[in-house]
């Protein structure tokens, strides 16, 4: 059965399931968007948020996250969270006066954790009133060189990558709001994940050719958490861009963008020599993989102008559906 809306006043009745997609846009031209996908149904709906609100998401759309009924819309460079209900996209609130927000990460119903760039701060949210209620400093970072990244939880303890010019993993207690440790990987760790082991994943991009804070090959880093150290180490060519790090739903195999789509079991022993889906020559941007199905989705950025595509693959590689998005297809939430 098709999902609903009324032409006339937008208003949507999303499915209990599906897949939001988030454009971020082009940088100063204020054009993100929201897009909903339903797998059941092979249905798009494309700038869901000014449709059932009026105006316009803002810009550059960083990610999402969805908790209880509501979802969060982090947008970066409009200093903004939007909070939505999930099956109609209505605004219900918003965090404003952030510096430069890029993602969220849920502790309880009664706070939230907001990473930022160009911040030595992690902002501590109440997200049933919508309000800043504190800070937790991170050490030997300046606000010119701030950045925190993707959170991930276990136990009563969050972990956050510091990505841009910076080379650590910091570890924050959730009951003390205070940082415990934190760990030195390779330059520019980009994205985490906890594999069914309770290990922790992330993958550094190595900088950049000329930048200031060192250029180096990137790698795959796996953590043991009982520790806090580096169990094991996978390098990769240097040049080579691995990024967008994900797991599969029971945390036995990652997937990541280098060119083409990777897999790799969180046992073996190598990198593998051959990518689960091959590069169309154009430009992966994104990457999500089903929590359930393990179907791969991979957003093609085409020019960072126009509209981007969305390839919808099975666990094995082979092509289900393809639909048109918004500009810059970055960032992905299941419901």
């Amino acid at each position: 059965m098709e999902w609903d809306y009324d032409l006339d006043d937008e208003t949507f009745d999303a499915p209990a399931h599906g897949l939001f997609i988030v454009n971020e846009g082009s940088f100063q031209y204020g054009n993100a968007t929201l897009s909903f996908y339903d797998p059941q149904n092979n249905n798009v709906e494309n700038e869901i948020f000014l449709r059932a609100n009026g105006m316009k998401l803002g810009d550059v759309a960083q990610s999402m996250t969805v908790y209880g009924d509501k979802g969060w819309i982090v947008v970066n460079n409009s200093h903004v969270i939007f909070a939505i209900d999930t099956k109609t996209f209505k605004e219900v609130g918003r965090i404003e006066n952030l510096t430069s927000p890029r993602y969220i990460h849920f502790v309880s119903d009664e706070k939230a954790y907001v990473s930022q760039l160009w911040d030595n701060r992690i902002f501590i949210i109440d997200p049933r009133r919508y309000e800043v209620t504190g800070y937790i400093d991170v050490p030997d970072m300046t606000m010119e060189t701030g950045s925190t990244e993707q959170m991930v939880q276990v136990g009563r303890y969050v972990y956050c990558n510091c990505w841009s010019y910076q080379n650590r993993i910091i570890k924050i207690d959730t009951e003390t709001d205070r940082i415990v440790d934190q760990l030195t990987v390779g330059i520019q760790p980009t994205s985490l994940v906890v594999d069914r082991d309770n290990r922790l994943w992330t993958i550094t991009d190595g900088g950049y050719d000329g930048s200031p804070y060192g250029y180096e090959a990137p790698a795959l880093y796996r953590i043991d958490l009982e520790t806090f150290t580096v169990d094991r180490q996978f390098r990769f060519k240097m040049g080579e861009t691995p990024s967008e790090l994900n797991i599969s739903g029971d945390g036995t195999r990652l997937y990541w963008l280098n060119e083409d789509v990777w897999q790799m079991d969180v046992d073996a022993a190598r990198l593998p020599v051959k990518p689960l889906i091959k590069s169309r020559s154009t430009k992966y941007y994104g990457l999500t993989v089903a929590p359930v199905s393990s179907e791969v989705y991979v957003g093609d950025a085409i020019d960072y102008q126009q509209q981007g595509i969305i390839y919808r693959y099975t666990s094995g590689g082979d092509l289900i559906d393809s639909f048109y998005v918004g500009v810059t297809p970055g960032a992905y939430c299941w419901k």
